[in-house]
């Protein structure tokens, strides 16, 4: 039977790289997104492309009293789901804002993990799937110039590490993928290092080889960055509060 992948954060560009990919090994894609228009004209591309098992759905990652009526609206409980919500922000903003540190914080860690945790109690009676969640190598240290979205995304992967550890043996799998850079709407603009950066299909390959082949479950998109975060979490705190990174 054909499988299904639900796509949360399916408007984006590592989003539409990633139901690419699953698409075109003939899985059933839902694309989940708040704005239904743009997920539409997402559908419409892959349509468009000869893939037809293609649906949308409308999901608020910040409206949390929604996530057990939105899984009882799908057709039926999908096989894999990948979380690419997020908000980068802006940390000078998120200083001076506290409403929209707030939405920083919840679109990055709050939303996402609870949203995960509603599925994961349903892949568990189910006894199969695998949970996907894009974090960050930002939630791998906190840094003065985006300590906001940092410790949201460290947020987000401890959860993802505990919820890991409590399904494990369950039938459930779950992966945590840290892209690093990459060259998306949301960075544009940004002065971003070539070699440190990812394009949005390298991104979808590593979710692909880690959810459904099996390689790896804490998965940086370019291995440089495990070594670079190694590096930066070995610095002193005496030493690394100076450096204003």
């Amino acid at each position: 039977m054909t499988k299904t992948a639900l796509i949360v954060g399916g408007t984006s560009d590592i989003g539409m790289a990633t139901a690419r990919l699953y698409a075109a090994r003939d899985w059933t894609i839902i694309l989940a997104a708040r704005d239904l228009a743009a997920a539409e004209r997402n559908a419409a591309d892959l349509r468009a492309r000869g893939q037809g098992g293609v649906h949308v759905a409308v999901l608020d990652i910040l409206e949390t009293a929604g996530f057990q009526g939105f899984l009882d609206s799908l057709p039926a409980l999908p096989d894999t789901v990948v979380s690419l919500v997020g908000d980068l922000g802006d940390q000078q903003k998120s200083q001076a804002d506290p409403a929209f540190a707030s939405r920083v914080l919840r679109a990055n860690f709050e939303g996402p993990a609870l949203f995960l945790e509603a599925v994961a109690e349903r892949f568990a009676r189910r006894a199969s799937g695998v949970i996907v969640g894009v974090s960050s190598v930002a939630g791998d240290r906190g840094r003065a110039s985006n300590y906001t979205y940092g410790s949201a995304k460290a947020g987000f992967t401890a959860f993802l590490s505990g919820l890991r550890n409590r399904l494990t043996g369950s039938g459930v799998r779950v992966v945590t993928v840290k892209p690093g850079f990459v060259r998306t709407r949301m960075t544009a603009g940004m002065d971003l290092p070539g070699a440190l950066t990812a394009e949005p299909d390298q991104v979808a390959q590593a979710i692909w080889r880690a959810a459904e082949e099996g390689r790896g479950e804490i998965v940086y998109v370019l291995w440089m960055w495990r070594f670079v975060m190694l590096a930066i979490r070995s610095i002193p705190e005496t030493v690394f509060k100076r450096l204003k990174l």
